[in-house]
């Protein structure tokens, strides 16, 4: 029956999505009941490891409903597992890019079989709706596969050189770095991580996998389906909990570190990286404060709807979430306007059920950290809708709180600067789109970007002057969300990002590469 299901994406929001909202009717209490509260050790060289300290995680729409039983590896775990990947290393990277291409090609087929299940788990996880949980099952799958798709389409990354004279044979190569740490975070358990280790693995490399503490379960069933597609043991392994990243950091053994997560934390790692002997390869998105531009020739409906999807899908937990609107004076009531009136209609509740478009926020700190947004945006600004903690039957097992508008921020509060996490949105009023894009270019973020207007000229003037990686004009599925293997690259300038490229993209796997000349003489 699974296997019938309509296929979900981030931008097919009018697709007839009845068929697997009456599985999942059946499906979810039956995963509720199989797979959660289980215990899950960490996975060393393909066998169980529990060095370390055993903990528990609830799920944030249930604070009584606990998930899963982990264990926070230990420097004796993270040493194992790092020496469990250099002895991988040497046959996976000698074996050749086809014969990975195919062995990849089977986790994907596993991927597939096992993506409901991912999905679901990743909503009990995170507090993710349905689709945005089904969505993101069936983008890693699509991630394996556009990575293998890539090797291909570059034969390996080798190419012949031009000739200085006719004996000589040059070429240039592409070759894997080594031992990568892969360090995921919780607000997409499955697709994060399969973005890093498909790319990752396919360019020759070994992994030791760290996911959010509070993604044990997604990243358990995940080498579930390591294993049985065969992918040698000691290729991918698993340590669970807080402690571990720093120890992975600090690990000798290390060749490169592929990071999701904050610009503090990604930029500590990446200096801790260029600190040593030799610089080692950092590959790191690190959020973003996106901002989105509004004119008086854009379409305000599509634009209403574009900003509330991208601002509250999620919860706002998205670093590609729009947090910043900035809206052309002419037209800006009447935006505020729908805003409030889309943000009045989003259905909020327990992700389990198929109406609700928005869960709660990961944690009690987080519901901290939006108070503390509220709070200095009431003393600067007006809330136009939203500012509270969601209360009663529906909301008080877990960590609810109100999609939020606010106007009448000062143009250089730290809530226009600082990525949020939240489902917070600012709306500041400009004179001009020139005017906007100056503004939203300041950031020290350049993730994402969005436009609404009818205008080819100011459509042109946004996409040569917004400095950001990912750029999205007209969109009503998502004013600066929704990146697709194969479809947009997700790219961070600035702030968001080390290199300027990113996943996604045809530049994703030359990042866990390394170059290499090839010069032989003939005769």
């Amino acid at each position: 029956m699974a296997r019938a299901l309509p296929r979900v994406t981030y931008s097919n929001i009018a697709a007839d999505f009845s068929a697997l909202h009456d599985w999942l009717d059946g499906a979810l209490p039956r995963f509720r009941k199989s797979a959660l509260g289980q215990a899950w050790p960490n996975v060393v060289e393909g066998r169980h490891d529990v060095s370390g300290r055993a903990y528990e995680v609830y799920c944030p729409f249930d604070r009584d409903l606990l998930v899963a039983r982990l264990v926070s590896g230990d420097r004796t775990a993270v040493k194992s597992a790092v020496a469990a990947a250099r002895q991988a290393f040497g046959a996976w990277s000698g074996m050749g890019w086809k014969a990975r291409v195919k062995a990849l090609r089977k986790w994907a087929k596993e991927l597939d079989r096992r993506k409901y299940d991912l999905g679901m788990a990743a909503l009990y996880e995170v507090g993710k709706s349905r689709l945005e949980a089904m969505g993101e099952a069936e983008e890693a799958v699509d991630l394996i596969r556009w990575y293998c798709d890539e090797m291909e389409r570059n034969r390996g990354f080798a190419r012949p050189m031009s000739r200085a004279v006719p004996r000589e044979e040059t070429s240039s190569v592409l070759k894997p770095v080594g031992v990568f740490a892969v360090i995921a975070p919780f607000n997409f358990p499955v697709a994060l991580p399969c973005n890093m280790l498909g790319a990752c693995l396919v360019a020759g490399n070994t992994a030791v996998f760290k996911p959010a503490p509070q993604s044990g379960l997604t990243a358990a069933l995940l080498m579930e389906t390591v294993e049985s597609a065969g992918l040698p043991p000691g290729l991918v392994n698993l340590i669970n909990g807080e402690e571990a990243g720093p120890l992975l950091v600090d690990a000798d053994g290390i060749d490169g570190i592929a990071f999701t997560g904050s610009h503090q934390a990604g930029m500590r790692i990446f200096r801790k990286m260029a600190s040593g002997p030799y610089a080692k390869p950092v590959i790191s998105e690190m959020g973003g404060k996106n901002p989105a531009y509004v004119t008086a020739k854009a379409d305000l409906d599509r634009a209403a709807e574009g900003l509330i999807r991208s601002a509250f899908g999620l919860s706002g937990e998205k670093c590609s979430a729009c947090s910043v609107v900035y809206v052309e004076e002419a037209v800006a009531q009447e935006l505020l306007q729908r805003l409030k009136t889309h943000a009045e209609a989003i259905a909020i509740g327990n992700p389990e059920e198929r109406t609700t478009f928005m869960g709660p926020v990961i944690s009690e700190t987080a519901v901290e950290r939006f108070h503390k947004a509220v709070k200095a945006a009431r003393a600067k600004g007006r809330i136009v809708h939203g500012g509270e903690k969601l209360a009663g039957a529906r909301f008080d097992r877990g960590h609810f709180v109100a999609p939020t508008v606010v106007a009448e921020l000062p143009r250089d509060h730290w809530i226009n600067k600082e990525e949020l996490f939240l489902p917070f949105l600012s709306v500041q009023v400009c004179t001009s789109l020139d005017e906007a894009i100056a503004w939203g270019n300041r950031n020290v973020y350049g993730l994402c970007a969005g436009l609404y207007s009818e205008n080819p000229q100011e459509i042109e003037r946004f996409l040569e002057r917004a400095e950001a990686g990912v750029l999205y004009v007209n969109r009503r599925s998502g004013a600066t969300t929704g990146a697709w293997p194969g479809v947009q690259s997700f790219c961070g300038w600035k702030g968001s990002g080390i290199d300027g490229k990113g996943g996604l993209g045809p530049f994703t796997i030359p990042r866990y590469m390394r170059e290499q000349s090839l010069t032989i003489m003939r005769g």
